[in-house]
């Protein structure tokens, strides 16, 4: 690699299966020119979807199911360990909140992509990953109002 080309950015990518899962998959083109793994839930879609891709299967359910966070609390450190990412990037839910804590902690970067479909309140789980959040993003002009310094990136869906 010549001096002039920039390293390969390690990109960890964390949601749960279905809806949050596909709009992460229409990003395709950004991250499949980097190195990047996946964390999501062991669905149909989470295997077929990313059948070929560097792949972690978390726990779930994850609302209010205290033993499934201290799994996926484990799980975020073997994967933060085993990957080194250099950035989390997530849609949600309930999942990523040990990963961003974890980056926080390292000093990565972490981008939360506020849902599409939730326009007039902010999702529990982007509540509680804001504190932990560099970069916010969101797909609708409305949901700007619910987090303060978010960037509208449009529609992914």
């Amino acid at each position: 690699m010549s001096t002039s080309e920039p390293a390969t950015i390690r990109v960890l990518m964390v949601c749960s299966s279905g809806g949050h899962l596909a709009q992460l998959m229409t990003l395709r083109p950004w991250w499949s020119q980097r190195d990047t793994a996946w964390v999501t839930f062991p669905t149909e879609d989470g295997r077929s979807l990313l059948a070929g891709e560097r792949t972690y299967f978390a726990y779930y359910p994850t609302t209010r199911n205290i033993k499934n966070l201290i799994r996926n609390t484990l799980l975020a450190v073997r994967v933060m360990l085993k990957e080194r990412p250099d950035v989390v990037v997530t849609t949600g839910a309930g999942v990523a909140l040990p990963f961003f804590v974890l980056a926080r902690l390292g000093r990565i970067p972490t981008v939360y992509i506020e849902v599409f479909d939730r326009i007039d309140h902010a999702t529990l789980t982007a509540k509680l990953c804001r504190p932990f959040t560099t970069r916010m993003l969101v797909q609708w002009d409305e949901q700007k109002d619910l987090y303060a310094g978010s960037t509208v990136v449009g529609r992914l869906l």
